[in-house]
């Protein structure tokens, strides 16, 4: 009977610890994020430019416009778009933190903040942003994780050539 009652308070302290090791941005938006991508040319939008994004969690590929799945990161994610007849585009798109980091530190503690922070999870792009042919551009972080997505504000840094 002793060693019953031993092994489910060991199986409960297992349990209990695992528990602690989760961050709460992990278990509420995950370590991944869908993202859309439009490709855009002062005469108007381009359609069917392929994309090559890359943060330091992978490489993803999408076909303008259109969306991909992308892993949370807190680097900023390099964006670029050929496509036949027009010049290169470049977006450097930033991320920002999450405002239930905050809260993972008051409830979940260092190390479920230490778990958001390594996995990507408390992380966020801009879900749609806008890349412009022909120009090199910087991309800002979601303003507020509360409001509508809309299309992140293009700082354009200087043309290419």
């Amino acid at each position: 009977m002793c060693h019953l009652i031993l092994r489910a308070s060991v199986l409960a302290a297992i349990a209990t610890s695992a528990s602690t090791l989760t961050g709460c941005a992990s278990i509420v938006s995950g370590t991944s994020q869908v993202v859309s991508v439009e490709t855009l040319h002062p005469s108007g939008p381009v359609s069917g430019a392929t994309c090559k994004l890359e943060n330091d969690k992978g490489v993803y590929y999408v076909t303008t416009p259109g969306t991909v799945t992308i892993h949370r990161a807190y680097g900023d994610l390099i964006v670029k778009c050929e496509k036949s007849g027009f010049d290169p585009g470049l977006a450097t798109v930033k991320s920002s933190t999450k405002g239930m980091m905050a809260g993972n530190i008051v409830f979940g503690g260092f190390i479920g903040a230490g778990v958001d922070a390594a996995s990507g999870a408390a992380y966020d792009y801009p879900p749609l942003f806008q890349v412009m042919m022909g120009q090199q551009t910087l991309l800002g972080a979601p303003a507020n994780q509360a409001a509508a997505p809309a299309a992140a504000p293009a700082v354009v840094q200087g043309g290419m050539n």
